[in-house]
C-alpha cells in the first residue's frame, strides 16, 4: 500500500484492474485505492504475471501492507502465508507464527467500501507513518518510540495511528477497552468503528412520530418536565429504520466527509455574507468570445474563471482571507492557491488546487479549472494536485441555486459559493443620467468565513471587492 500523502496512514482497495493470472506491463494500472486524501489509480512497478492478490476489494489496510505478488510468469504462486511471513512491514517484532497473519487482519468490514469517486475531505495536520522499504526497520523503531511515550493516546504501551486516535477522542472511548485485531494486538480503524456501531445500536431511538420503532427495541423514556413545564434536553441516538425503510451503509468517502464536516463546524465560528452580482459585463465579453474560445481551447468558457480571477485580485487587498488560524495567531499565506470543488456524478467531491493562482490571467485560470476537473473525474489527480489550498470556491450555480452556505474547508478560514445566474430586471443609469429598467444576468455570491480570523466588516468588504471587479472590469480586453 503506497503512502499517498504525508498524513495518510491507510487506504481502501476499491478495485483490482487485474486478476490472478493476468499479464501486466510496467506502469499499467494495477488497482485503485481510496484514502482520506484522494482516490488514485496505482500503476504496477514491474512487468509480469499477477500470481497473488492478498487484499480483496473493499478492505482497508495500513500503508506498507503487501497487496499483491507479481511474478515473471515462470514461477509458481507463493502460498499466502509464506508471502505474509516474508513481509518486512510488520509494526513490531513478532514470532514466526504471528508474522504469518493475513494482511487483511486490520481491514475494515466489507460494507466500508469506497465508491470509485473522490472526496473533498481534507484531513487535519497529523503525523503520518512513511511507507518503508521491506528491509527498513523504521516502522518498528517508530512504534517502539510511540509505545514508550504512549500516554498521549490514553493507553500506555499501545500504538494508535492518527486516524484511530482521532476517532477515539471524538467518541470519548477508552482505548484500553477496545480489543485490537491488528498485528501485535494493535487497534485498527475497523475495531473502533465496530465499538461505535455497537454502542450506537444500544442507544434510544430518536422520537420521530412518523418513524415506527424497531421491533424489540425498548421505548424511549419520556423525560419529566422541568420547573416551569419545560422538558429537559434529551440526547438522541441514531435513527431506527422501519420495515419499509432502505438502509444504505456509509461508504468510506461518505463517512470521512461527515467526519470532516462535523470537525469543521466544531473548529470554526462559521458566519456567512452574501452579495448580488450583475454579470452584464462578464456575459457581454463571454458571449462575444465563447465560440472562438471553445475552438481554440477545446472547452467552454463559463462564469467560473471570471469569478476565480476576481477572487484572486481581491485577495491581494484582503490577505487575511487567505489564511489559517494557528495557536493564538493568524497564519497569512503569501501563496494564493485556489481550490475548486469538483462534483463526481453525485458520488463525492474533490477539491483540486490551482497553485500560484495570483500569477495567472483569465485564460490560464480557465485552462487549469478545466484540466483539474478532467483529472478529478478520470482519477488522475496526484497529491500535489489537492495539497496546500488556501481558499476554496464551490460552484453550485449550474443547478440554479439561489443561496448556498458552504462549510469551510479546514484549515482554511473562508470558502465562496457561486450560485445560479438568471436574467432579472435591474435598475440602470441611462446615458442622460436618468434611471431605467434593463434585463441583466444576476447571481449571488455567498462566503462562509471563520469569525476567529476577522470580523464582518472585513468579510463584507472582501466580497464587495469581488463584486466590483466582476461588474466594472473590461473583460473583453483581458480575453
Amino acid at each position: 500500500m503506497p503512502q499517498l500523502g504525508e498524513t495518510v496512514t491507510e487506504g481502501t482497495i476499491t478495485r483490482w484492474a487485474k486478476q490472478v493470472g493476468d499479464q501486466i506491463a510496467e506502469d499499467e494500472v494495477l488497482f485503485e485505492v481510496s484514502t482520506d486524501k484522494v482516490d488514485s489509480e496505482v500503476p504496477s512497478p514491474v512487468a509480469g504475471v499477477v500470481s497473488e492478490i492478498l487484499v480483496p476489494e473493499g478492505e482497508t489496510v495500513d500503508v506498507g501492507t503487501r497487496l499483491a505478488v507479481i511474478s515473471d510468469g515462470g514461477e509458481a504462486p507463493a502460498a499466502p502465508a509464506a508471502a505474509q511471513a516474508d513481509e518486512g512491514t510488520a509494526p513490531a517484532p513478532e514470532p514466526p507464527v504471528a508474522e504469518a497473519a493475513p494482511a487483511s487482519a486490520s481491514a475494515a468490514p466489507a460494507a466500508d467500501v469506497a465508491t470509485p469517486n473522490g472526496s473533498a475531505v481534507v484531513a487535519p495536520p497529523g503525523t503520518g507513518q512513511p511507507a518503508p522499504e521491506p528491509s527498513t526497520p523504521a516502522p518498528v523503531q517508530q512504534e517502539q518510540r510511540e509505545a514508550a511515550s504512549g500516554s498521549e493516546d490514553g493507553a500506555p504501551g499501545r500504538v494508535l495511528s492518527p486516524v484511530v486516535r482521532r476517532l477515539i477522542a471524538e467518541h470519548n472511548l477508552d482505548p484500553n477497552q477496545i480489543p485490537g485485531t491488528g498485528a501485535g494486538g494493535r487497534i485498527t480503524r475497523s475495531d473502533v468503528l465496530s465499538v461505535i456501531d455497537r454502542r450506537n445500536g444500544g442507544a434510544a431511538p430518536a422520537a420521530a412520530p412518523s418513524a415506527p420503532a424497531a421491533k424489540g427495541a425498548p421505548a424511549a423514556p419520556t423525560p419529566a418536565p422541568a420547573a416551569g413545564g419545560v422538558a429537559p434536553v434529551q440526547a438522541f441516538g441514531p435513527a431506527q429504520a422501519g420495515e419499509r425503510d432502505e438502509i444504505v451503509p456509509f461508504t468510506n468517502i461518505r463517512r470521512r466527509t461527515a467526519e470532516h464536516m462535523i470537525r469543521s463546524k466544531h473548529t470554526s465560528a462559521h458566519t456567512m455574507v452574501a452579495v448580488e452580482v450583475d454579470y452584464f459585463g462578464v456575459e457581454k465579453a463571454r458571449s462575444a468570445a465563447k465560440a472562438a474560445f471553445r475552438e481554440a481551447e477545446g472547452f467552454g468558457l463559463t462564469y467560473l474563471p471570471f469569478i476565480t480571477r476576481a477572487v484572486v485580485d481581491a485577495l491581494e487587498d484582503f490577505p487575511h482571507v487567505n489564511s489559517s488560524v494557528g495557536e493564538d495567531s493568524l497564519i497569512v499565506h503569501r501563496d494564493v492557491n485556489i481550490g475548486i470543488a469538483v462534483d463526481l456524478d453525485f458520488g463525492g467531491l474533490l477539491v483540486p488546487v490551482i497553485h500560484q493562482a495570483d500569477g495567472k490571467r483569465l485564460r490560464a485560470l480557465a485552462r487549469d479549472i478545466s484540466g483539474l476537473a478532467a483529472k478529478a473525474r478520470s482519477k488522475r489527480l496526484t497529491m500535489d494536485d489537492i495539497s496546500d489550498g488556501t481558499f476554496t470556491i464551490t460552484n453550485a450555480g449550474p443547478f440554479g441555486t439561489f443561496i448556498t452556505v458552504p462549510v469551510i474547508n479546514q484549515p482554511q478560514v473562508a470558502i465562496l459559493s457561486t450560485d445560479g445566474v438568471k436574467k432579472r430586471p435591474v435598475v440602470v443609469e441611462m446615458p442622460d443620467g436618468s434611471d431605467g429598467i434593463a434585463v441583466h444576468p444576476v447571481g449571488n455570491l455567498v462566503m462562509s468565513w471563520d469569525h476567529r480570523a476577522f470580523d464582518g466588516a472585513y468579510a463584507a468588504a472582501f466580497v464587495r471587492a469581488i463584486k466590483d471587479i466582476l461588474e466594472t472590469r473590461d473583460w473583453s480586453a483581458e480575453l
